[in-house]
């Protein structure tokens, strides 16, 4: 499988925010970003005007970028967001934070994404009672999440558990931390999302 082996720093720097990618260095002053906030590469800090085209394809590769996806997922998660009843943004985003490695974020179990997608491949998440190692698997309201027992000590999780208060517990999932188990309350809403995204400009940019 195909995958990302360049500094995931130059990454923020070419969307202009920060999207959380090394954890809690993020939060430091170590941070690429807070150092240098333009865009990587010489002509970085003199970009001329951006077309309508140019902003729905970057809004697209941040998204994108934020939950660590292949254009091909991406595109099959739009898709099926497209199918779907109802607004297709918003069923996009929908679709997007109920990802099994999001939502092993989320919880705080894994400092960033890329490593909750590692903890679901090896085997570390349970769902329903069941090993889920399919980090795309879309869970629904009243399942519950849980760590495998081997990992609920592990000096990381708790080391994750405690440095992800800063971003706060999002309200469509509830976490018992003694237990280690979450539930699934409800089906996440737009507002439900910590990162500013402009949904719509996907929209357009896919339906072209």
């Amino acid at each position: 499988m195909a995958r990302y082996i360049e500094s995931v720093c130059k990454i923020c720097r070419r969307e202009g925010m920060k999207l959380f990618f090394k954890a809690e260095r993020c939060y430091t002053d170590k941070c690429a970003f807070e150092r240098r906030s333009y865009a990587p590469g010489q002509h970085g800090q003199s970009r001329g005007k951006v077309s309508e085209y140019a902003l729905q394809l970057r809004e697209k590769q941040k998204v994108k970028r934020v939950y660590g996806l292949l254009e091909s997922q991406f595109r099959k998660t739009f898709d099926d967001a497209d199918r779907a009843k109802g607004i297709t943004g918003e069923n996009l985003i929908s679709f997007l934070e109920r990802r099994l490695d999001n939502a092993v974020y989320r919880l705080g179990f894994a400092g960033c994404r890329k490593e909750s997608r590692m903890m679901v491949t090896h085997g570390y998440v349970r769902v329903n009672g069941r090993k889920v190692d399919i980090p795309s698997f879309r869970i629904s309201a009243n399942d519950t999440i849980e760590l495998a027992e081997k990992r609920k000590k592990d000096p990381k999780v708790l080391e994750n558990l405690k440095n992800a208060e800063r971003r706060g517990a999002p309200e469509w999932l509830s976490l018992d931390k003694n237990a280690m188990k979450a539930t699934v309350l409800r089906q996440p809403r737009r507002e439900d999302t910590t990162l500013p995204m402009h949904e719509q400009l996907i929209v357009e940019l896919y339906s072209k």
